[in-house]
């Protein structure tokens, strides 16, 4: 198995995984009617900026050329504030393991490392909002609850 950040050339299989997981999650079919070309062709777009840009970072876990698991995390700037360094925070999201990998320890291996590099780039903290299958994972990689955020829905 091999970890590393995403390439250009990842992106038809990146799209392809984040398909999938949409419609793994899909319980009450409300995807149906949705057209691949055109998610294709939206999510195209952002992989491209995010692999050549600097607020995202897609991690990768590659077995024979195919990519079974990844990570994506965004680069969350701060306002610097007087009197103490201002790190970045980095938000993570779109985590997932394709199910014939699942089991495996590969998205634990995974996020370990990407944990290590959070780490390294000095961010101050992760944030990641599991769904209430992934709570065991990341309580099982050390993520821990915190108090809930506060939203807003514009009307």
């Amino acid at each position: 198995m091999i970890i590393r950040l995403a390439e250009l050339k990842d992106i038809d299989q990146l799209i392809k995984m984040r398909w999938d997981f949409t419609f793994e999650e899909d319980l009450d079919g409300r995807m149906k009617d949705c057209n691949y070309n055109d998610f294709h062709s939206e999510c195209y777009t952002f992989l491209k900026n995010a692999i050549n840009g600097n607020q995202w970072t897609i991690w990768v876990a590659e077995i024979e050329n195919s990519i079974v698991s990844h990570i994506y995390i965004e680069l969350v700037q701060k306002v610097p504030r007087p009197g103490r360094v201002t790190n970045p925070f980095a938000f993570m999201t779109n985590v997932y393991t394709k199910k014939n990998f699942r089991g495996k320890g590969i998205g634990s291996k995974l996020i370990s490392i990407v944990n290590h590099w959070i780490g390294e780039m000095h961010y101050e903290f992760v944030i990641v909002w599991p769904s209430e299958q992934g709570v065991n994972f990341y309580k099982r990689n050390d993520y821990h609850h915190c108090i809930e955020p506060m939203e807003y829905f514009p009307s």
